[in-house]
């Protein structure tokens, strides 16, 4: 009774002081897709409360975004993630305190590979490095991890697997939002049987053990530290982590990365390498038949949110440069989404234009339509 009681009165203690960190305007903000992160020192009393060695100590106070939903998230709070790999995995950002509406991070020094290195190669060490990552994520073991869904597909059955990632794309991200984007949607080209055509293409998958995945393993969400011996690469950003087939998370990885033809090769060649190396020879099964596969369903379920989020960044009266920015975002989604969703054809740039100016002013109408209604 009395540990809790000191528990309690500790976390009373935190919360209104990190609270006025969190709000600072001296902290620097960083918003991506799913959170917005506020980096600032602790401050002497914060840091001591949290057994941290100095006041000067950055953290990450992590808030999420009230977003579009665009990716499955299977554990709800991203700290129990972090709990487990934090056991397994070095320079992982340990949650300090969660209080579910945010959250208060360690914050990792160094610089996002986005920035050191925002396109172009990436380099052989940080290819390796990161394959390395991929098996230490392997070596996890499945019992250490939260619960998972109910619905969720047995260990091996990959095919299960791709076909709920699928489904999820249909029934959570494409059809909630047809009522909003749907006349987008048709303009483009993307059929209401978007995913279904995907699944009917997709050939029965070879049996890999499961993993943890990361799924979301790209240039930004890359840490680069220097060290004495040269740097460190450290992977951040965890709420998306799935468990499943390790070629999604792979797929995923070469993909957002943005390798060239080379570096795609290398980063393939590479994660097979360290499986085999790191005792995990069953996970490259049909490799060279399934990663296909996977790439192609990134590209299919990622239209979605690309179309998405290049309409609602349009300005409020968007000029051409605008509208041809956007288009030329909606169409490289489109090329890329061709061959897996089958479609026909890629409309062109002009036609792209006319159908987000038709859209925006169908939906700048209807949101002062609603404004007018509730007097604002």
């Amino acid at each position: 009774m009395r540990q809790r009681l000191l528990r309690r009165a500790h976390r009373a203690l935190v919360r209104p002081l990190a609270e006025v960190r969190r709000r600072s305007p001296a902290g620097e903000r960083v918003t991506g897709h799913h959170n917005v992160n506020v980096i600032a020192p602790l401050g002497q009393v914060l840091a001591f409360l949290l057994g941290m060695p100095s006041g000067a100590t950055r953290a990450n106070f992590r808030t999420p975004l009230v977003a579009v939903e665009v990716a499955p998230r299977i554990w709800p709070r991203e700290s129990e993630v972090l709990r487990v790999v934090g056991e397994h995995v070095d320079d992982v950002p340990a949650c300090l305190v969660d209080y579910g509406d945010w959250a208060l991070h360690q914050y990792l020094p160094g610089h996002a590979l986005s920035e050191v290195s925002p396109g172009g190669p990436v380099g052989e060490a940080r290819i390796e490095a990161l394959a390395q990552f991929f098996v230490w994520l392997a070596d996890i073991p499945p019992a250490a991890l939260p619960p998972l869904p109910a619905d969720w597909p047995a260990d091996g059955d990959t095919h299960g697997f791709l076909r709920w990632l699928a489904r999820f794309t249909e029934e959570r991200v494409h059809q909630p939002n047809r009522p909003r984007f749907g006349t987008l949607f048709d303009a483009v080209g993307i059929p209401a049987d978007a995913m279904a055509r995907f699944l009917r293409t997709v050939p029965e998958l070879s049996r890999r053990p499961f993993a943890l995945l990361h799924t979301d393993v790209h240039r930004a969400n890359v840490v680069v530290a220097r060290t004495r011996g040269g740097e460190r690469l450290s992977v951040i950003d965890w709420e998306l982590a799935l468990y499943g087939d390790p070629l999604h998370d792979l797929a995923t990885h070469v993909v957002r990365m943005g390798y060239d033809t080379v570096e795609r090769k290398l980063a393939v060649e590479s994660w097979a390498n360290a499986m085999e190396r790191g005792g995990h020879p069953d996970m490259m099964a049909g490799l060279d038949r399934d990663l296909p596969v996977y790439l192609g369903f990134e590209y299919a379920q990622s239209v979605f949110p690309d179309i998405m989020r290049a309409a609602q960044a349009l300005p409020a009266a968007p000029d051409g440069n605008d509208l041809s920015g956007a288009a030329g975002r909606i169409r490289g989604a489109l090329l890329r989404a061709r061959e897996p969703l089958r479609l026909p054809d890629v409309p062109g740039e002009d036609a792209v234009v006319e159908a987000l100016w038709q859209w925006h002013g169908d939906h700048r109408g209807r949101t002062e339509e609603r404004m007018e209604r509730h007097g604002c």
